[in-house]
């Protein structure tokens, strides 16, 4: 059975090339090829000679992404539907913004959460990506766009990173070390699974935090987003408040404002309350709307009414532009459909 080379760690790599009769060296050199040269296949690595090629080709090659279609938006923002060998489909955002190009990447195939604002929600689960189908993501859309570079990476795409907590780290390991992208320049989003918070630091590098919050209340927040069931608001802000945070790092929180639930200026003081004293940047998402959302998007000045609260009270905040609502690439909007 041929082996797929991106599915082995650096060690395990290592000793497929001793195993294979190659000098120690090679498994560096691959390494580089395919991580940071992001080849397609054994053939594209130049640097060894066809025979050599020829002899790792009988019994390796370098799995890929399919890439089955490619929109564009009217703003520039880029969505990227990919096929999995076993011909489930992920989505890829690609948003640029000024002197940035982020790179909104799925951590599974549908999602379990059921956030009842979400159009990827109502999919369900249909299963967890395995590592390197995580950050063949990062590869196959960088492959695409050259000589664009990608700046950021964000672990906000389809599925709930941290109930695919294993398969995360992994691939987060790999984007660090061998793809050679600075974990400050990745940001992962959670819904608030409170125990695995406080995991992810002694199990992958130091990236970026980002919350889900969306409320402040837990009845609002239940009714929202069922895992507050599990881990309510005090659970959730207590992990955050524990998040060893190294220095001058804060922890983002993405607000989803839901005209009528959750954007109050009653919302907007509790907010400050319940976040007080953690090191944060705030996000506020007004909805993206979907065919068959139970809410509305707020008004424009009930927008900026809640974020002058915020400001006032000296919490940096932001309101966050949607992009690529066209093409269904905005922010919730994901849901791998093509026909």
């Amino acid at each position: 059975m041929e082996t797929n080379l991106k599915t082995l760690s650096a060690d395990e790599f290592a000793l497929y090339i001793v195993d294979a009769g190659l000098p120690k060296y090679r498994a560096k050199q691959l390494l580089h090829w395919i991580y940071e040269k992001h080849a397609a296949s054994i053939q594209d690595i130049t640097e060894l000679s066809k025979d050599l090629r020829k002899k790792l080709s009988e019994n390796a090659y370098i799995g890929s992404l399919s890439p089955i279609e490619r929109l564009k938006s009217k703003d520039g923002t880029e969505k990227f539907l990919f096929g999995l060998e076993d011909n489930q489909t992920i989505e890829s955002v690609l948003i640029p913004d000024e002197d940035r190009l982020t790179l909104c990447i799925s951590s599974q195939v549908g999602c379990a959460m059921g956030c009842r604002f979400c159009l990827t929600g109502k999919l369900g689960l249909k299963r967890n990506l395995l590592p390197h189908e995580i950050f063949d993501q990062i590869i196959s859309v960088s492959r695409s766009i050259k000589p664009k570079v990608i700046t950021n990476i964000v672990l906000m795409g389809m599925g709930e990173p941290l109930a695919n907590f294993e398969n995360v780290c992994v691939a987060l390991r790999r984007i660090v070390d061998l793809m050679k992208i600075s974990p400050r320049k990745i940001t992962l989003s959670t819904s608030g699974i409170a125990p695995k918070i406080l995991e992810l630091p002694k199990n992958a590098p130091m990236v970026n935090l980002a919350i889900s919050l969306n409320a402040t209340t837990d009845a609002v927040r239940d009714y929202i987003m069922p895992v507050n069931k599990t881990y309510p608001l005090r659970n959730l802000l207590d992990a955050c408040r524990r998040f060893p945070l190294p220095s001058r790092r804060r922890i983002f929180f993405e607000y989803v404002l839901l005209k009528g639930v959750n954007d109050s200026e009653e919302d907007a003081k509790r907010l400050v309350k319940l976040l007080k004293g953690i090191p944060l940047k705030l996000n506020l998402i007004p909805l993206n709307p979907f065919e068959g959302c139970a809410f509305e998007k707020p008004a424009d000045a009930d927008v900026l009414r809640f974020q002058e609260i915020l400001t006032a009270a000296k919490f940096t905040t932001l309101i966050r532009k949607s992009k690529g609502q066209d093409i269904l690439a905005a922010c919730g909007q994901l849901k791998a459909k093509y026909k």
